[in-house]
C-alpha cells in the first residue's frame, strides 16, 4: 500500500475528487432515468405501475400511549407491496420485462430467473378494502368510531395511494372482575389475576386481552390442567359506565358448557421410556427395567437406564406440568444421540376431581457411526489461497451413556497468489489430528448432581496435534489437551469452562532468514520460546441477535484466559524458580476479551449492525509478551476489511519494507476494534451492505524492534479506519460474502497525514494498493 508523505498539490487533488464525485452522481441519475424509462415503456396502456402507499394519522387527542406501535401495524396493512427499487431503479422489474419479451436471449432469461420481479399494477390494489382493514385494526386497539379515506395519485404510468386515518379517543379500563369462585379452577384464576397486565387506565386492546388469556392458560397447565384451553375463557366489556368519558369495565368468566375434563387437574400415573424406538418395535418382546418410577423398555440395553433417568424431570404421581415436559424433551435432545424425541401423553380414566395420564417417551437414535469429508477451497485477504481437506469420524453412544467420540483430521496447503514486493513465494502446509470425547453429564472426581433444568452440562476431553510448515522459514509443532465443561443456561446464554488447558509448542527447523527475524525482534523470539502453556479459560456468550422480529438485537461475549500461575506457585513452593516446567519454558499471562454487538432491525429486511471488540492480554512474571499463538492480529474479512490480514499495527509501527518481517511481526497483546454496517436488500437472495471499520493492535511492553507499538493513552489516535461496500448471497442457512474496501485512515503515517485517500480510481496502481477484496462465508458479526 503506497502513500505519499509529501503532497505537492492537495488543492488539486481535492478538485479532482469533487469532479469525479459530481460525474458519479450524474452517471447514477442518468442510469436511474434510463432504467426508469425502459420500465415505463413496458407498462400496458390500460395499467398503472403501483409505487406504494403512504399513511397519514390524525388524532383527536394528544399523548396517546403506544401510538407508534399502532402506526407500524397499520402500515403493514398497506398491501400489496410495490416492486422493489435500488437507488431509485426497478432492477428486478426491468429484468422481468426484458426476460419475458419475444426472443429475450440467454442473458435476459438468466437475469429474469435470478432477480426478476413480476409487476405490481394498480389494478391489483383495492383502497376500500384497505380502509376496512385499517378501521378494523383501530377498533381492535380501542379506537372506536375512527374514520379513514384515501386518495389515488396518478402520474404518467405510475400510481400511488395516500390514506388518511382520523383516530378517536381510546376507551380506558377501570377494573377487571372475575365472575364466580365456586370451582377450584376459578379460585386459581382469581389468584393468577393478581399478576395481570390489565392495569387500571390501560387502553382497550384486543391483542392484550388475547395475550392475557394465553398467560392464564399456560399458568393453569403448569398447575396440572391438561385439557384446559384459552378458548374456555371470555372477556366481556361494559362501556355503559360513564356518560362523560370513554371508560369500560372488564369481566372475566368461563364460557358455558366447558367440558368437564377441561376444568380438572391431571396426575401422571405411569412413565414409559423407549430408548431405542422404531415404528416396528415390538414392546412385548422388549425387556422392562423400572427405576425411580419410570419404565425403561428396550429389546437390548442400548442406553443405561440409570443415566437416562437423570435427563427426565417429570415424576410419577405428580401433576402434569408442560414446562417440565418440554424441558425433559430438550434435555434428552441435547444428549446428541437422538434424531427424534417425542413425548406423548395418553389419558386414562378420570374422576370428578382428578384426571390420570400415562407419559410415553419415544426416543429414535441417530446413526451410531458417521464419516464426513469436506473439500475446501480457501481464499484469504492476505493473498493466500489453496485447497484443504477435513475428515470427521463420529461414534455416538460409545459407552451406552450418550457419549460421543469425534476424530478429526485436516490437511491444508496455502500458497501466495499475488504477493507484494518482497513477499513472493510464501507457502504453508498444515496438518492436524484431534480427538474429542464428550460426556452428556458432569464428570468430576467427586459426584456432582447437576441442577440445570434447561439443558445438561457436558464434559469434554480433547487431545490434538498440529504441524505447520511455513514455506521453508520454520516448522511449528503443537500438542494441546483440554478438560472442561460447556452448557446452555437458557436459549440465550452459553457457558464453557476449561479448568485444564495445556499446550506444548515447539518451533523447529528455522531458516537463516527466519532466525534473522527473531534476532531483530527478541520479543518475537520469546513468544516462540515459551512453548509450555498451562492454565484455565472461560467463555460466556449471551446472544439475542437471531430473532429478526426483534427490533433491538444484542450479543455479549466474555472470554477469560489465565496461564502459568499454578505452575509458578508450585515452583516457588518447591524452591525452584527458573521459569521452566518439565524442562520447558512456560508462559505467564492473563487475557480478557469483550465482544459487544448491537443490531437495529429497521424492518425485516434492513439492519444496522454494530460491534465493539476489546481484548487485553497482560504478560507478567516469566513473560514479556503473549505466546505467539495467543496474540491478537487485525485486518481481514472479519476485522478491519480495508487492510489485509496481519497488516495493521502494532500501534503506529510499520516495517521499512513490506517484506517477510511484516508477515510475522504484526501481532500484539491488545486489540480494539469497532464496526458499523448497514445491510439492505437488493433483489431476491442478493443483499448489499455499506460498512465502516476501525481498529488496531498494541503491545503491553515496549519493544525496540517495533517502535510505536506500545499501548498508551493516545491509542485512539492510532486507529486504522476503512470503509467499503459488500454483496451477500443470503440463502438462509448460509451466506456467501464479498466485500470491497478501501482505507480512510492509515495509522503508520505521520500525524496530520493519516486521514485521507486520493481515491484515484482511474489509476491501476491505486486500485491495486487501495482496493482490498474480501471473500468469506457468513456475516462478519
Amino acid at each position: 500500500m503506497s502513500w505519499k508523505k509529501i503532497r505537492k498539490s492537495k488543492l488539486k487533488n481535492r478538485k479532482k475528487m469533487r469532479i469525479k464525485r459530481f460525474i458519479s452522481v450524474i452517471y447514477l441519475i442518468l442510469l436511474a432515468t434510463m432504467i426508469g424509462c425502459s420500465v415505463k415503456k413496458y407498462i400496458p396502456e390500460d395499467e398503472f405501475l403501483y409505487t406504494g402507499a403512504d399513511l397519514n394519522l390524525q388524532t383527536e387527542v394528544e399523548d396517546i400511549k403506544g401510538l407508534e406501535d399502532v402506526e407500524e401495524e397499520l402500515n403493514e396493512l398497506l398491501r400489496p407491496e410495490p416492486n422493489s427499487k435500488f437507488l431509485g431503479m426497478y432492477i428486478g422489474l426491468w429484468a422481468h420485462y426484458k426476460g419475458t419479451q419475444e426472443k429475450p436471449g440467454f442473458i435476459n432469461r438468466f437475469l429474469n430467473k435470478k432477480i426478476g420481479e413480476k409487476p405490481v399494477y394498480f389494478s391489483q390494489v383495492t383502497p376500500s378494502r384497505t380502509e376496512e382493514l385499517i378501521i378494523n385494526r383501530l377498533e381492535n386497539r380501542g379506537f372506536f368510531y375512527s374514520t379513514t379515506n384515501s386518495e389515488v395519485i396518478r402520474k404518467d404510468k405510475f400510481a400511488k395511494v395516500d390514506y388518511t386515518a382520523t383516530i378517536s379517543e381510546p376507551y380506558k379500563l377501570t377494573e377487571v372482575v372475575v365472575e364466580r369462585d365456586s370451582l377450584e379452577l376459578e379460585k386459581v384464576i382469581i389468584e393468577l389475576m393478581k399478576e395481570t397486565t390489565l392495569d387500571s387506565g390501560s387502553r382497550f386492546d384486543l391483542q392484550t386481552l388475547t395475550a392475557e388469556r394465553n398467560r392464564i392458560d399456560l399458568a393453569l397447565k403448569d398447575r396440572g390442567y391438561y385439557n384446559f384451553n384459552s378458548d374456555y375463557l371470555i372477556f366481556e366489556a361494559d362501556t355503559n359506565i360513564s356518560d362523560s368519558a370513554r371508560l369500560f369495565k372488564l369481566y372475566l368468566r368461563l364460557k358455558n358448557n366447558v367440558p368437564s375434563n377441561g376444568i380438572i387437574p391431571y396426575m401422571v400415573d405411569t412413565i414409559n421410556v423407549f430408548p431405542n424406538y422404531s415404528i416396528d418395535e415390538n414392546s412385548v418382546k422388549s425387556d422392562t427395567v423400572t427405576l425411580a418410577g419410570k419404565n425403561f423398555i428396550q429389546d437390548k440395553k442400548v442406553f443405561k437406564p440409570k443415566l437416562l433417568n437423570d435427563y427426565i424431570l417429570i415424576q410419577k404421581n405428580e401433576r402434569y406440568n408442560p414446562t417440565l415436559s418440554r424441558l425433559s424433551s430438550n434435555r434428552l435432545s441435547s444428549i446428541g444421540n437422538y434424531k427424534f424425541v417425542n413425548l406423548r401423553y395418553k389419558e386414562l380414566a378420570t374422576s370428578d376431581s382428578l384426571g390420570h395420564l400415562t407419559a410415553n417417551f419415544y426416543l429414535s437414535p441417530m446413526t451410531k457411526r458417521s464419516l464426513r469429508a469436506e473439500l475446501l477451497a480457501v481464499s484469504k485477504s492476505n493473498n493466500f489461497a489453496g485447497p484443504a481437506l477435513n475428515l470427521v469420524y463420529r461414534n455416538r453412544n460409545l459407552f451406552k451413556g450418550g457419549e460421543t467420540l469425534n476424530l478429526t483430521g485436516k490437511v491444508g496447503y496455502e500458497f501466495q497468489i499475488a504477493g507484494g514486493e518482497g513477499r513472493k513465494g510464501l507457502q504453508s502446509l498444515e496438518l492436524g489430528l484431534g480427538a474429542d470425547l464428550i460426556f452428556p453429564r458432569v464428570i468430576f472426581f467427586v459426584p456432582i448432581t447437576e441442577k440445570f433444568s434447561y439443558s445438561v452440562p457436558k464434559t469434554k476431553m480433547g487431545l490434538s496435534a498440529e504441524y505447520l510448515s511455513r514455506g521453508g522459514l520454520y516448522r511449528l509443532n503443537s500438542i494441546s489437551a483440554k478438560y472442561g465443561y460447556f452448557w446452555n443456561a437458557n436459549q440465550f446464554a452459553y457457558h464453557e469452562i476449561n479448568p485444564i488447558s495445556v499446550s506444548v509448542v515447539n518451533l523447529s527447523k528455522t531458516s537463516p532468514e527466519f532466525e534473522q527475524i527473531l534476532d531483530d525482534n527478541p520479543f518475537l523470539r520469546r513468544s516462540f520460546e515459551q512453548n509450555f502453556i498451562a492454565g484455565i479459560n472461560y467463555t460466556f456468550n449471551y446472544n439475542k441477535l437471531n430473532d429478526r422480529f426483534r427490533t433491538h438485537g444484542y450479543f455479549f461475549g466474555l472470554g477469560l484466559d489465565f496461564a502459568g500461575n499454578t505452575i509458578n506457585l508450585l515452583n516457588k513452593i518447591s524452591g525452584k524458580d527458573d521459569g521452566k516446567f518439565l524442562g520447558l519454558e512456560y508462559a505467564q499471562y492473563g487475557k480478557i476479551d469483550f465482544d459487544l454487538r448491537y443490531h437495529l432491525n429497521i424492518d425485516k429486511k434492513q439492519t444496522i449492525a454494530t460491534r465493539l471488540f476489546a481484548g487485553f492480554g497482560l504478560p507478567f512474571g516469566n513473560s514479556q509478551s503473549l505466546p505467539y499463538i495467543k496474540q491478537y492480529f487485525s485486518g481481514g474479512p472479519n476485522s478491519v476489511r480495508a487492510f489485509r490480514i496481519r497488516s495493521i499495527g502494532p500501534g503506529t509501527y510499520r516495517p521499512e519494507d513490506f517484506s517477510l518481517n511484516s508477515f510475522f511481526d504484526q501481532s500484539g497483546d491488545v486489540r480494539i476494534e469497532g464496526n458499523i454496517e448497514y445491510r439492505f436488500p437488493i433483489v431476491s437472495l442478493l443483499k448489499g451492505a455499506l460498512f465502516m471499520d476501525a481498529g488496531n493492535i498494541w503491545l503491553m511492553n515496549e519493544n525496540e524492534a517495533l517502535p510505536g507499538g506500545k499501548f498508551t493513552s493516545n491509542w485512539w489516535n492510532q486507529l486504522a479506519v476503512g470503509t467499503g461496500f459488500g454483496l451477500r448471497v443470503d440463502i438462509e442457512f448460509f451466506v456467501i460474502r464479498f466485500d470491497l474496501a478501501t482505507p480512510l485512515r492509515i495509522p503508520y503515517l505521520e500525524e496530520g497525514e493519516r486521514w485521507g485517500n486520493s481515491f484515484d480510481v482511474g489509476s491501476k496502481t491505486w486500485r491495486k494498493q487501495n482496493l482490498i477484496f474480501n471473500f468469506a462465508i457468513g456475516y462478519p458479526f
